[in-house]
This record gives structure tokens, C-alpha cells and sequence, in this order.
């Protein structure tokens, strides 16, 4: 009996299998480790670091080599990405206001807000850049950005988090990441405000096509965590 699956490429992925979006048809029982073997076989490009670098995500979920694929599942392909309540996480299209996203966090018994604003620079190693494209898996990109800022109140001394990040079309000196964490104590604000931009650039399912005067690439993304990819790559030796 045969299952048949949704498979979504994101970032350089779209590239090497040349579509978006397709239906797999595998065997009853195949794991996320034969779609992958079957896959890389048909690829008539990509280079070996990209596919030992991958990682793959089921119904939205980080799934290891051994995950058994069901009829109708969505299986996403991912790349190296591109790195409580009152919690603002979003992704949007328009303009991030800094000044409004900084002062809704604001409280009484609060001491300290630190803030990182991820800036659209004018070059990348010398070439000059036009301007950027940032594109997302955007239901798990949501769902990892909620479980961050979660994750950064229970390890940190910190009251609020939030995390707004911009999809599309982005000139230079427009903001692509907004990162503000609320305390009582800025050495935790500094403490999270790091680790939550770090995290995100490795986590979180978000790409980034840098335009220049002389073409165009998609940016090179940080390796996922080893818990995340290792498995993924050694199910393809």
C-alpha cells in the first residue's frame, strides 16, 4: 500500500528540486530518511553540504530520520535558516515600528529593556546590495518563535518577550528583526535579548535572498543545532 505525501521546499531547496511544492508517492512504512535518500537521488543539483545540512519537518514538527510518514502528511525540507502572556510574536510584511513594539512591553516593575534591531545593510563581503527578500515556513516559524519566547521566560529573570520579524521585500536600512526583552535587571534583558536572536537565527524556518547589482543568492544560513540535523545526514550515508 502506498502513502502519498506534501513535500515543501524552502530557501536554495526550492532551487535544487525545482518547484516549490510536490506529491511523493513511497511505500507503506517509509521514514523521513527514504524520502530523503529518494529525493537526493533525483536531484539533478545541490551540492552535498546542502543536503547533509537539512533538516525536516513533519506536520510542522522537527522529525528525526526513523519518523514514519502517513497518507496526506506535509513534509518540509529546511535548509539552514538564515538565523507568557503579553508575548508579541509575529511575522509581517509592513514596516517594523520599534518605537511601539519597545514601549507596548513597558511596565511598572520593570528596570531595564533591551532591545536588537536587525538592520538591512548595503553590502555583503563587498558586493553591493540592492535590497533583500525574506521568506518563511510561516506556521512553524510561528509556532518556534512562541515556543522561544517562552523558552527565554522560563530560563531567564525576565518578565515579557517579544519577537517580530519582516517577510518580503525589504530595502536597505529597513528592519528585518525586532528583539525586545523587559526585566527588572538588565543583565538578564542582555542575557535573553542574546540568546533569543541566536536561537532564531538557527531554529526558526525563515530564509533570506540577498538582490545585488550583480545577481543573486540566497544568503548562507547557520547549521542547525547536531540534535536537530545529525540524524537527518547520517540516515544519508
Amino acid at each position: 500500500m502506498a502513502v502519498r505525501i506534501d513535500v515543501l521546499y524552502f530557501g536554495v531547496l526550492k532551487d535544487v528540486a525545482g518547484c516549490e511544492r510536490e506529491s511523493l508517492e513511497l511505500g507503506d512504512g517509509s521514514t523521513v530518511a527514504d524520502a530523503v535518500r529518494l529525493l537526493r537521488a533525483r536531484a539533478s543539483n545541490g551540492s552535498d553540504v546542502t543536503w547533509n545540512s537539512l533538516a525536516v519537518a513533519v506536520n510542522r514538527e522537527y522529525a528525526g530520520p526513523e519518523t514514519v510518514v502517513q497518507d496526506g502528511d506535509e513534509v518540509a525540507f529546511l535548509p539552514p535558516v538564515s538565523g507568557g502572556a503579553g508575548v508579541k510574536v509575529a511575522l509581517q510584511r509592513e514596516k517594523i515600528d520599534r518605537e511601539e513594539t519597545a514601549a507596548s512591553l513597558k511596565a511598572g516593575e520593570d528596570g531595564a529593556l533591551v532591545v536588537f534591531d536587525g538592520i538591512v545593510r548595503n553590502n555583503t563581503r563587498g558586493r553591493k546590495t540592492m535590497y533583500l527578500v525574506y521568506e518563511a515556513y510561516e506556521e512553524m516559524a510561528l509556532q518556534q518563535m512562541h515556543s522561544l519566547a517562552s523558552d527565554a521566560l522560563s530560563k531567564f529573570a525576565v518578565r515579557d518577550v517579544a519577537i517580530v520579524h519582516r517577510l518580503g521585500k525589504l530595502e536597505i536600512g529597513e528592519s528585518s528583526v525586532l528583539i525586545a526583552v523587559a526585566s527588572a535587571h538588565r543583565g538578564a534583558a542582555f542575557e535573553a535579548c542574546r540568546w533569543v536572536i541566536d536561537t532564531l537565527k538557527k531554529t526558526v524556518p525563515i530564509w533570506k535572498k540577498e538582490h545585488f547589482v550583480d545577481g543573486a543568492v540566497w544568503a548562507d544560513g547557520e547549521p542547525f543545532p547536531e540534535e536537530i540535523v545529525s540524524g537527518v545526514a547520517a540516515a544519508q550515508r
